[in-house]
């Protein structure tokens, strides 16, 4: 591989690091990149997969005592038996959906157009939930209630459409349910994990006959920046937003979506 191909999965590797975590969708934003940059991985969608998997071990590193704890205690720890229980149940309604609509979400939901305007969308709604009046009841993961949890995977399904977010749907729709803003977040995280794992082990099985470790240099750099951006954001955002809200996201999702439009309409 040339060195232009190494620094363009780089660059690839920073947006899906800053931008997986952050309510302003991963997704949404390859796809747009690579539009823009007519930019072609290896066969068989293997760069983006394995460029998702660098993020989700970032978020699996940051947590990794509190993961560890709630294996161990698995068994006898009421606190962690209650954080495995509302992850699991808020995993299952994207899970059941995902795996039915694969096909259509891939094959018709996958474009800039369907992007930019889920952007601008998902923008003017949390502008909408960050100006609506609302108490915070839940302010710890372990104090969730399972109820709340299935109806924060419920959620979590709107992020099927690329460029709503998963992030950003997740922690909204929380918000709404009465959870704390760093609770909110924080419970994201954890919910990232079993449903991008679940994602990444079921796109490498429905791509299965066209995988190839061709180019695996640019997948490697791809993975290993996308890892530590990952990392770096999730430990800004957690620190955001114990000052801040999610506005500035918001407007920045608008003026990409409107942005994007521009772009679109005027090459069509």
């Amino acid at each position: 591989m040339d060195f232009q191909s190494l620094l363009m999965a780089a660059f690839l590797g920073v947006v899906e690091g800053i931008t997986e975590f952050l309510p302003i969708s991963s997704t949404g934003h390859l796809i747009l990149v690579e539009d823009l940059l007519g930019f072609e991985g290896p066969p068989g969608k293997l760069f983006e997969i394995v460029i998702q998997l660098g993020a989700i071990l970032s978020v699996v590193w940051v947590y990794r005592d509190l993961l560890w704890r709630t294996v161990l205690g698995l068994a006898r720890e009421h606190t962690a038996q209650r954080l495995t229980l509302n992850v699991t149940l808020a995993f299952i309604p994207a899970a059941l959906v995902g795996v039915v609509a694969h096909d259509f979400i891939k094959e018709v939901l996958f474009s800039p157009w369907v992007v930019s305007v889920s952007l601008i969308v998902g923008g003017i709604a949390i502008l909408i939930i960050e100006r609506t009046p609302r108490t915070a009841t839940v302010h710890s993961t372990e104090s969730m209630k399972p109820l709340r949890a299935l109806s924060i995977g419920v959620f979590q399904c709107l992020a099927l459409v690329p460029g709503v977010s998963r992030s950003g749907a997740t922690i909204m729709g929380a918000l709404l349910l009465g959870v704390g803003r760093k609770t909110a977040a924080e419970f994201s995280f954890f919910l990232a994990i079993p449903t991008m794992f679940a994602a990444t082990v079921y796109d490498l099985y429905k791509n299965r006959a066209t995988l190839s470790l061709d180019g695996a240099a640019v997948i490697a750099v791809g993975f290993v920046v996308s890892f530590i951006v990952a990392l770096a954001a999730v430990r800004w955002l957690l620190r955001y937003i114990s000052a801040h809200d999610f506005s500035a996201f918001a407007i920045y999702r608008i003026v990409v979506g409107v942005v994007m439009l521009g772009i679109l309409f005027t090459a069509s």
